[in-house]
């Protein structure tokens, strides 16, 4: 017996809360289409959403370790895939919409540059009097403009909802601008859940890419709330200092557990408190009602703090942050200065988009376009056949 889009919208108007975003009251798409017979709106923006060239180049793309320090680390890519379960497991506990949920997640960081957040200061401050550059942003542009597969209109053509997901990401290190959605409101709870799942994702991440890689060792991590408690939980012992592989998957997991539970209760007893009974209720509420307890607030802040002086500043991540600077501003200025030696589309778009005025698009933002869209491997490449005499071209 088949299941159609109707009876797939029937069945979230049942078991869904009554704060969740349902796909039948979605605002629709920018450019009128007809539905899909057997896909909700938003399993069908997911999928379009993983169809993507830009989703494929995460892959190859920096969360914190450049792609030259090892296989074995997140990228990009696999930090959106950790975000994407985190958050369907919240918004499943929540009886939120999991499907907007995942799409959000899947997109988020789409418009992140080759060499994480290294990159993407880079791109911002070349950008310096022409926009500026910000990965939010850049991922509504990649859905809105850049993709090209339809013939009738530029871009994925998503839902409203995924779109305003896409601007209102928000966390400690990112900071949404939705200008032409509600900006004055809260995003749906689906969209807060992406937020906060993606906070869990990178945060303990971080901490056992950290740890793999002998930048943060174990014993440093002896004062810290977090990881005492969940070490002691597990009846690990941290004495000596040492901690073998297991015992690290052990505690992340757990971390991870800990995390999502937190997480979902506190902000249960705020949806209840605050007698949350629609979408609307949700986004005229006066702070996020996706949040953790007092206690793992602190914890958590305690745990970010540590990793900012330990991971993120250490030396051998910021030789990769220098290197990202160096790389990507002399390609730029170079691109610029010599627009010829751009591959060939990339200087059609610039004739193409500079003969229609009107498109507030100059030389240097279709530049950034094009290198915000590389991959750590094909920006050094890149760098080295144009800065190296020896290499081939």
């Amino acid at each position: 017996m088949l299941v159609w889009r109707e009876e797939l919208e029937r069945q979230e108007t049942e078991w869904l809360a009554p704060y969740a975003m349902k796909s039948r009251d979605t605002r629709g798409r920018q450019h009128p289409e007809e539905e899909h017979p057997y896909r909700t709106v938003y399993q069908r923006d997911r999928d379009r959403i993983i169809h993507t060239t830009a989703f494929r180049r995460l892959e190859y793309k920096t969360q914190v370790f450049i792609i030259t320090e090892g296989d074995y680390y997140r990228t990009r890519l696999t930090h959106t895939l950790e975000v994407a379960q985190i958050g369907r497991t919240i918004a499943r506990a929540l009886r939120a919409n999991e499907d907007l949920t995942e799409a959000i997640c899947l997109a988020h960081d789409l418009g992140h540059g080759p060499f994480g957040h290294s990159g993407e200061e880079a791109l911002n401050d070349l950008m310096e009097g022409h926009g500026g550059f910000d990965h939010n942003h850049q991922s509504l542009r990649i859905v809105e403009k850049l993709e090209q597969r339809y013939p009738d209109f530029e871009g994925l053509n998503l839902s409203w909802e995924v779109r305003e997901g896409i601007l209102k990401h928000e966390t400690e290190y990112d900071r949404g601008m939705a200008f032409a959605f509600e900006p004055d409101l809260r995003g749906t709870l689906e969209c807060q859940i992406v937020n906060a799942a993606d906070e869990i994702a990178y945060t303990t991440a971080d901490l056992d890419d950290g740890l793999r890689s002998g930048m943060v060792a174990a014993h440093q991590l002896a004062g810290l709330r977090l990881w005492c408690e969940v070490a002691a939980e597990l009846e690990i012992d941290l004495a000596d200092g040492s901690l073998a592989d297991t015992q690290r998957h052990r505690i992340i997991r757990r971390l991870v557990g800990k995390e999502v539970t937190d997480l979902i209760q506190a902000t249960d007893e705020v949806l209840r408190a605050q007698q949350v009974q629609s979408v609307a209720g949700v986004r005229a509420l006066p702070d996020n009602a996706i949040r953790h307890s007092p206690a793992m607030q602190a914890a958590n802040r305690e745990l970010k703090d540590f990793l900012y002086q330990n991971l993120y500043r250490h030396w051998r991540v910021m030789r990769m942050s220098s290197k990202a600077h160096r790389v990507l501003g002399q390609l730029f200025q170079l691109y610029v200065n010599e627009s010829w030696l751009l591959p060939q589309h990339v200087q059609e778009r610039i004739a193409t988009r500079l003969a229609q005025p009107g498109l507030n698009e100059d030389k240097q933002r279709i530049i950034c376009d094009h290198m915000a869209g590389m991959t750590d491997r094909y920006a050094l490449q890149e760098y080295q056949k144009l800065f190296d005499p020896m290499e081939r071209v």
